[in-house]
């Protein structure tokens, strides 16, 4: 699948109506097997202290490793979680979030993906969380 493509898939899936798309998910890059994605801070993704909310954090990690493991899948399929584990390390008060993703094995039903998750203040990044996510190959749905 030609680079374009596979980010042109990436986004379709990210910028559909829902929560990626309401929340500001940015889709970065994207090569196979490979996903970044980004969020910036607004004041309704925070929690009471002013960090990131660690379920948006969770968020962008869930999403980040569908992309991943979605561009390794054959055309017509895309990933949807199974199970996701997350490890929060720091607080997130940057003002942005950047997922990087890879998909580690991809199977004709099943793939696996980790995914590093930094805070973003003044162009240096401080990991926040790291996330293992087991994802499931679904057909995609009728546009």
């Amino acid at each position: 699948m030609a680079h374009d493509a596979i980010r042109e898939l990436v986004e379709r899936v990210t910028y559909a109506p829902g929560y990626t798309k309401a929340v500001g998910t940015r889709v970065e890059s994207a090569e196979p097997g490979y996903v970044v994605m980004s969020l910036a801070k607004t004041d309704h993704l925070l929690q009471a202290n002013g960090f990131f909310h660690g379920g948006v954090i969770a968020g962008l990690a869930d999403h980040a490793a569908g992309g991943a493991v979605t561009t390794a899948m054959p055309p017509g399929r895309f990933a949807v979680t199974v199970n996701l584990q997350v490890s929060f390390l720091a607080p997130a008060k940057g003002t942005s979030l950047v997922a990087r993703a890879r998909a580690l094995q991809v199977g004709s039903t099943i793939g696996v993906a980790r995914v590093d998750v930094a805070s973003v203040a003044d162009g240096a990044e401080t990991p926040c969380a790291i996330a293992t996510v087991t994802l499931r190959g679904v057909d995609f749905p009728a546009r």
